[in-house]
């Protein structure tokens, strides 16, 4: 999709003059995406280089000002900033007296609703927040994935079909979400889309260790399979090892991991003590095969690092510490690409959260030996650690400086689906 206007949207009258703070990836593709349907982009703010160049390429001929200065040219403004930069902007913009009543003001984050604008919503400001669930380049293809494109939208009752018209105009499909659930719904992109890519990378380096050559080859028909299966079927799909109840396999994995990716294996174990307890709830994992599962899964933590897996005693040195980094940013004074760790949570107790646990051992993935002092298990124990039920972590977006999305930001990679993506 071209992303400049077509000859018939050029024909059409301009409903809305539009502005963009945060001149990042995701702010521009919806400035085009709402000239295509007939608006007019007037200004933009941006502060980096990067922001700079996107803004000429996807919103040629559009002035680049300061934020206030876009809020004085537009009525509708897309705040397209890093979740974390978000109020402060708001309040500032108010304090400065840049909101206009009757203004709309859009924010893009995926992790907030309508609350994060209510000092502009007293200053007459309409607010709206719409995350598009979508990951973003900074280039003119973002225009295109917007098509069918799912956008998470809140808003007050009396804007909501304004909202979901300024949705479907960009090409996408309104998903309504509560202001109470954004966090969830953000935290559940970010698990989907940032961690994905995760997941991905690491099993590529892993295998290049192993001596395939193209990895990405390799991976790209199973994992492809594996995701059509997991969106159709949830936990029906799961296949492998832990499924399975196959602890000599699992043993095996961990003693690889340990000699030769030792960074690797807090992340392993995690998924594997989550994926046997779903894989015990929904009937996959037989019972009287996850006793020995479990006993490998809760074995000694890996020896170096400083992530979940490490032991007391043994942090490991600066250039051992990995980043995470969340759904989609948006525009600010900050690096490129925002990060939002999350770190797996610790074992503080014999409580499992497990399906129907009462097992003794402790499998949190700072276990220092193999039995918890809990009373005696009269049943399956749960794989996963007590406070990570279903395995749900938490992200923080969909956010690269420059966006605020998804799935991203998720989610963010380039939030989310901000983002986030997402």
């Amino acid at each position: 999709m071209n992303p400049h206007p077509s000859t018939e949207a050029q024909d059409r009258p301009a409903r809305l003059t539009v502005g963009v703070v945060g001149a990042g990836r995701v702010g521009p593709a919806l400035a085009a995406a709402l000239q295509l349907a007939g608006h007019r982009p007037v200004a933009v703010s941006g502060v980096s280089d990067a922001s700079v160049r996107r803004a000429a390429e996807m919103l040629p001929g559009v002035p680049l000002v300061t934020p206030g200065e876009v809020l004085a040219r537009a009525d509708l403004v897309l705040l397209t900033v890093p979740d974390d930069a978000l109020a402060d902007l708001v309040a500032g913009l108010v304090e400065t007296g840049a909101v206009r009543p009757g203004q709309l003001l859009v924010h893009t984050s995926g992790r907030f609703g309508t609350a994060v604008l209510e000092p502009a919503t007293r200053a007459g400001a309409l607010p709206l927040a719409l995350h598009p669930a979508m990951t973003f380049t900074g280039t003119s293809v973002d225009v295109q994935r917007l098509a069918g494109c799912p956008f998470g939208v809140t808003a007050p009752q009396e804007l909501r079909m304004a909202a979901e018209a300024l949705v479907i105009e960009m090409g996408g499909e309104p998903e309504w979400i509560a202001e109470s659930a954004r966090p969830l719904y953000h935290a559940a992109l970010a698990i989907g889309a940032n961690y994905l890519v995760t997941l991905v990378a690491q099993a590529m380096e892993l295998l290049q260790k192993a001596g395939v050559q193209a990895p990405d080859r390799m991976l790209g028909p199973l994992l492809g399979a594996a995701l059509d299966n997991a969106l159709r079927s949830g936990d029906a799909a799961l296949t492998g090892p832990v499924a399975r109840g196959d602890a000599g396999t699992v043993a095996a994995h961990v003693a690889e991991l340990r000699t030769h990716a030792p960074q690797a294996l807090a992340g392993y174990l995690a998924m594997a003590r989550t994926t046997a307890d779903r894989a015990l709830a929904h009937g996959l994992l037989k019972p009287e095969l996850a006793e020995e599962l479990l006993d490998v899964l809760a074995g000694p933590a890996p020896d170096s690092g400083t992530g979940p897996g490490a032991r007391p005693g043994e942090q490991g040195s600066p250039d051992d510490s990995e980043g995470t980094d969340g759904p989609e940013g948006t525009e600010g004074q900050q690096p490129e690409a925002a990060d939002h760790p999350t770190g797996e949570p610790q074992a503080t107790g014999p409580k499992s959260t497990g399906p129907k646990s009462t097992g003794p051992k402790s499998t949190g993935p700072k276990s220092t030996g193999p039995k918890s002092t809990g009373p005696k298990s009269t049943g399956p124990k749960s794989a996963a650690g007590p406070t990570a039920p279903d395995g749900s972590g938490s992200p923080a977006d969909p956010t690269a400086p420059d966006d605020s999305t998804s799935p991203d930001d998720p989610a963010s990679p380039d939030h989310g689906p901000h983002g986030g993506g997402s």
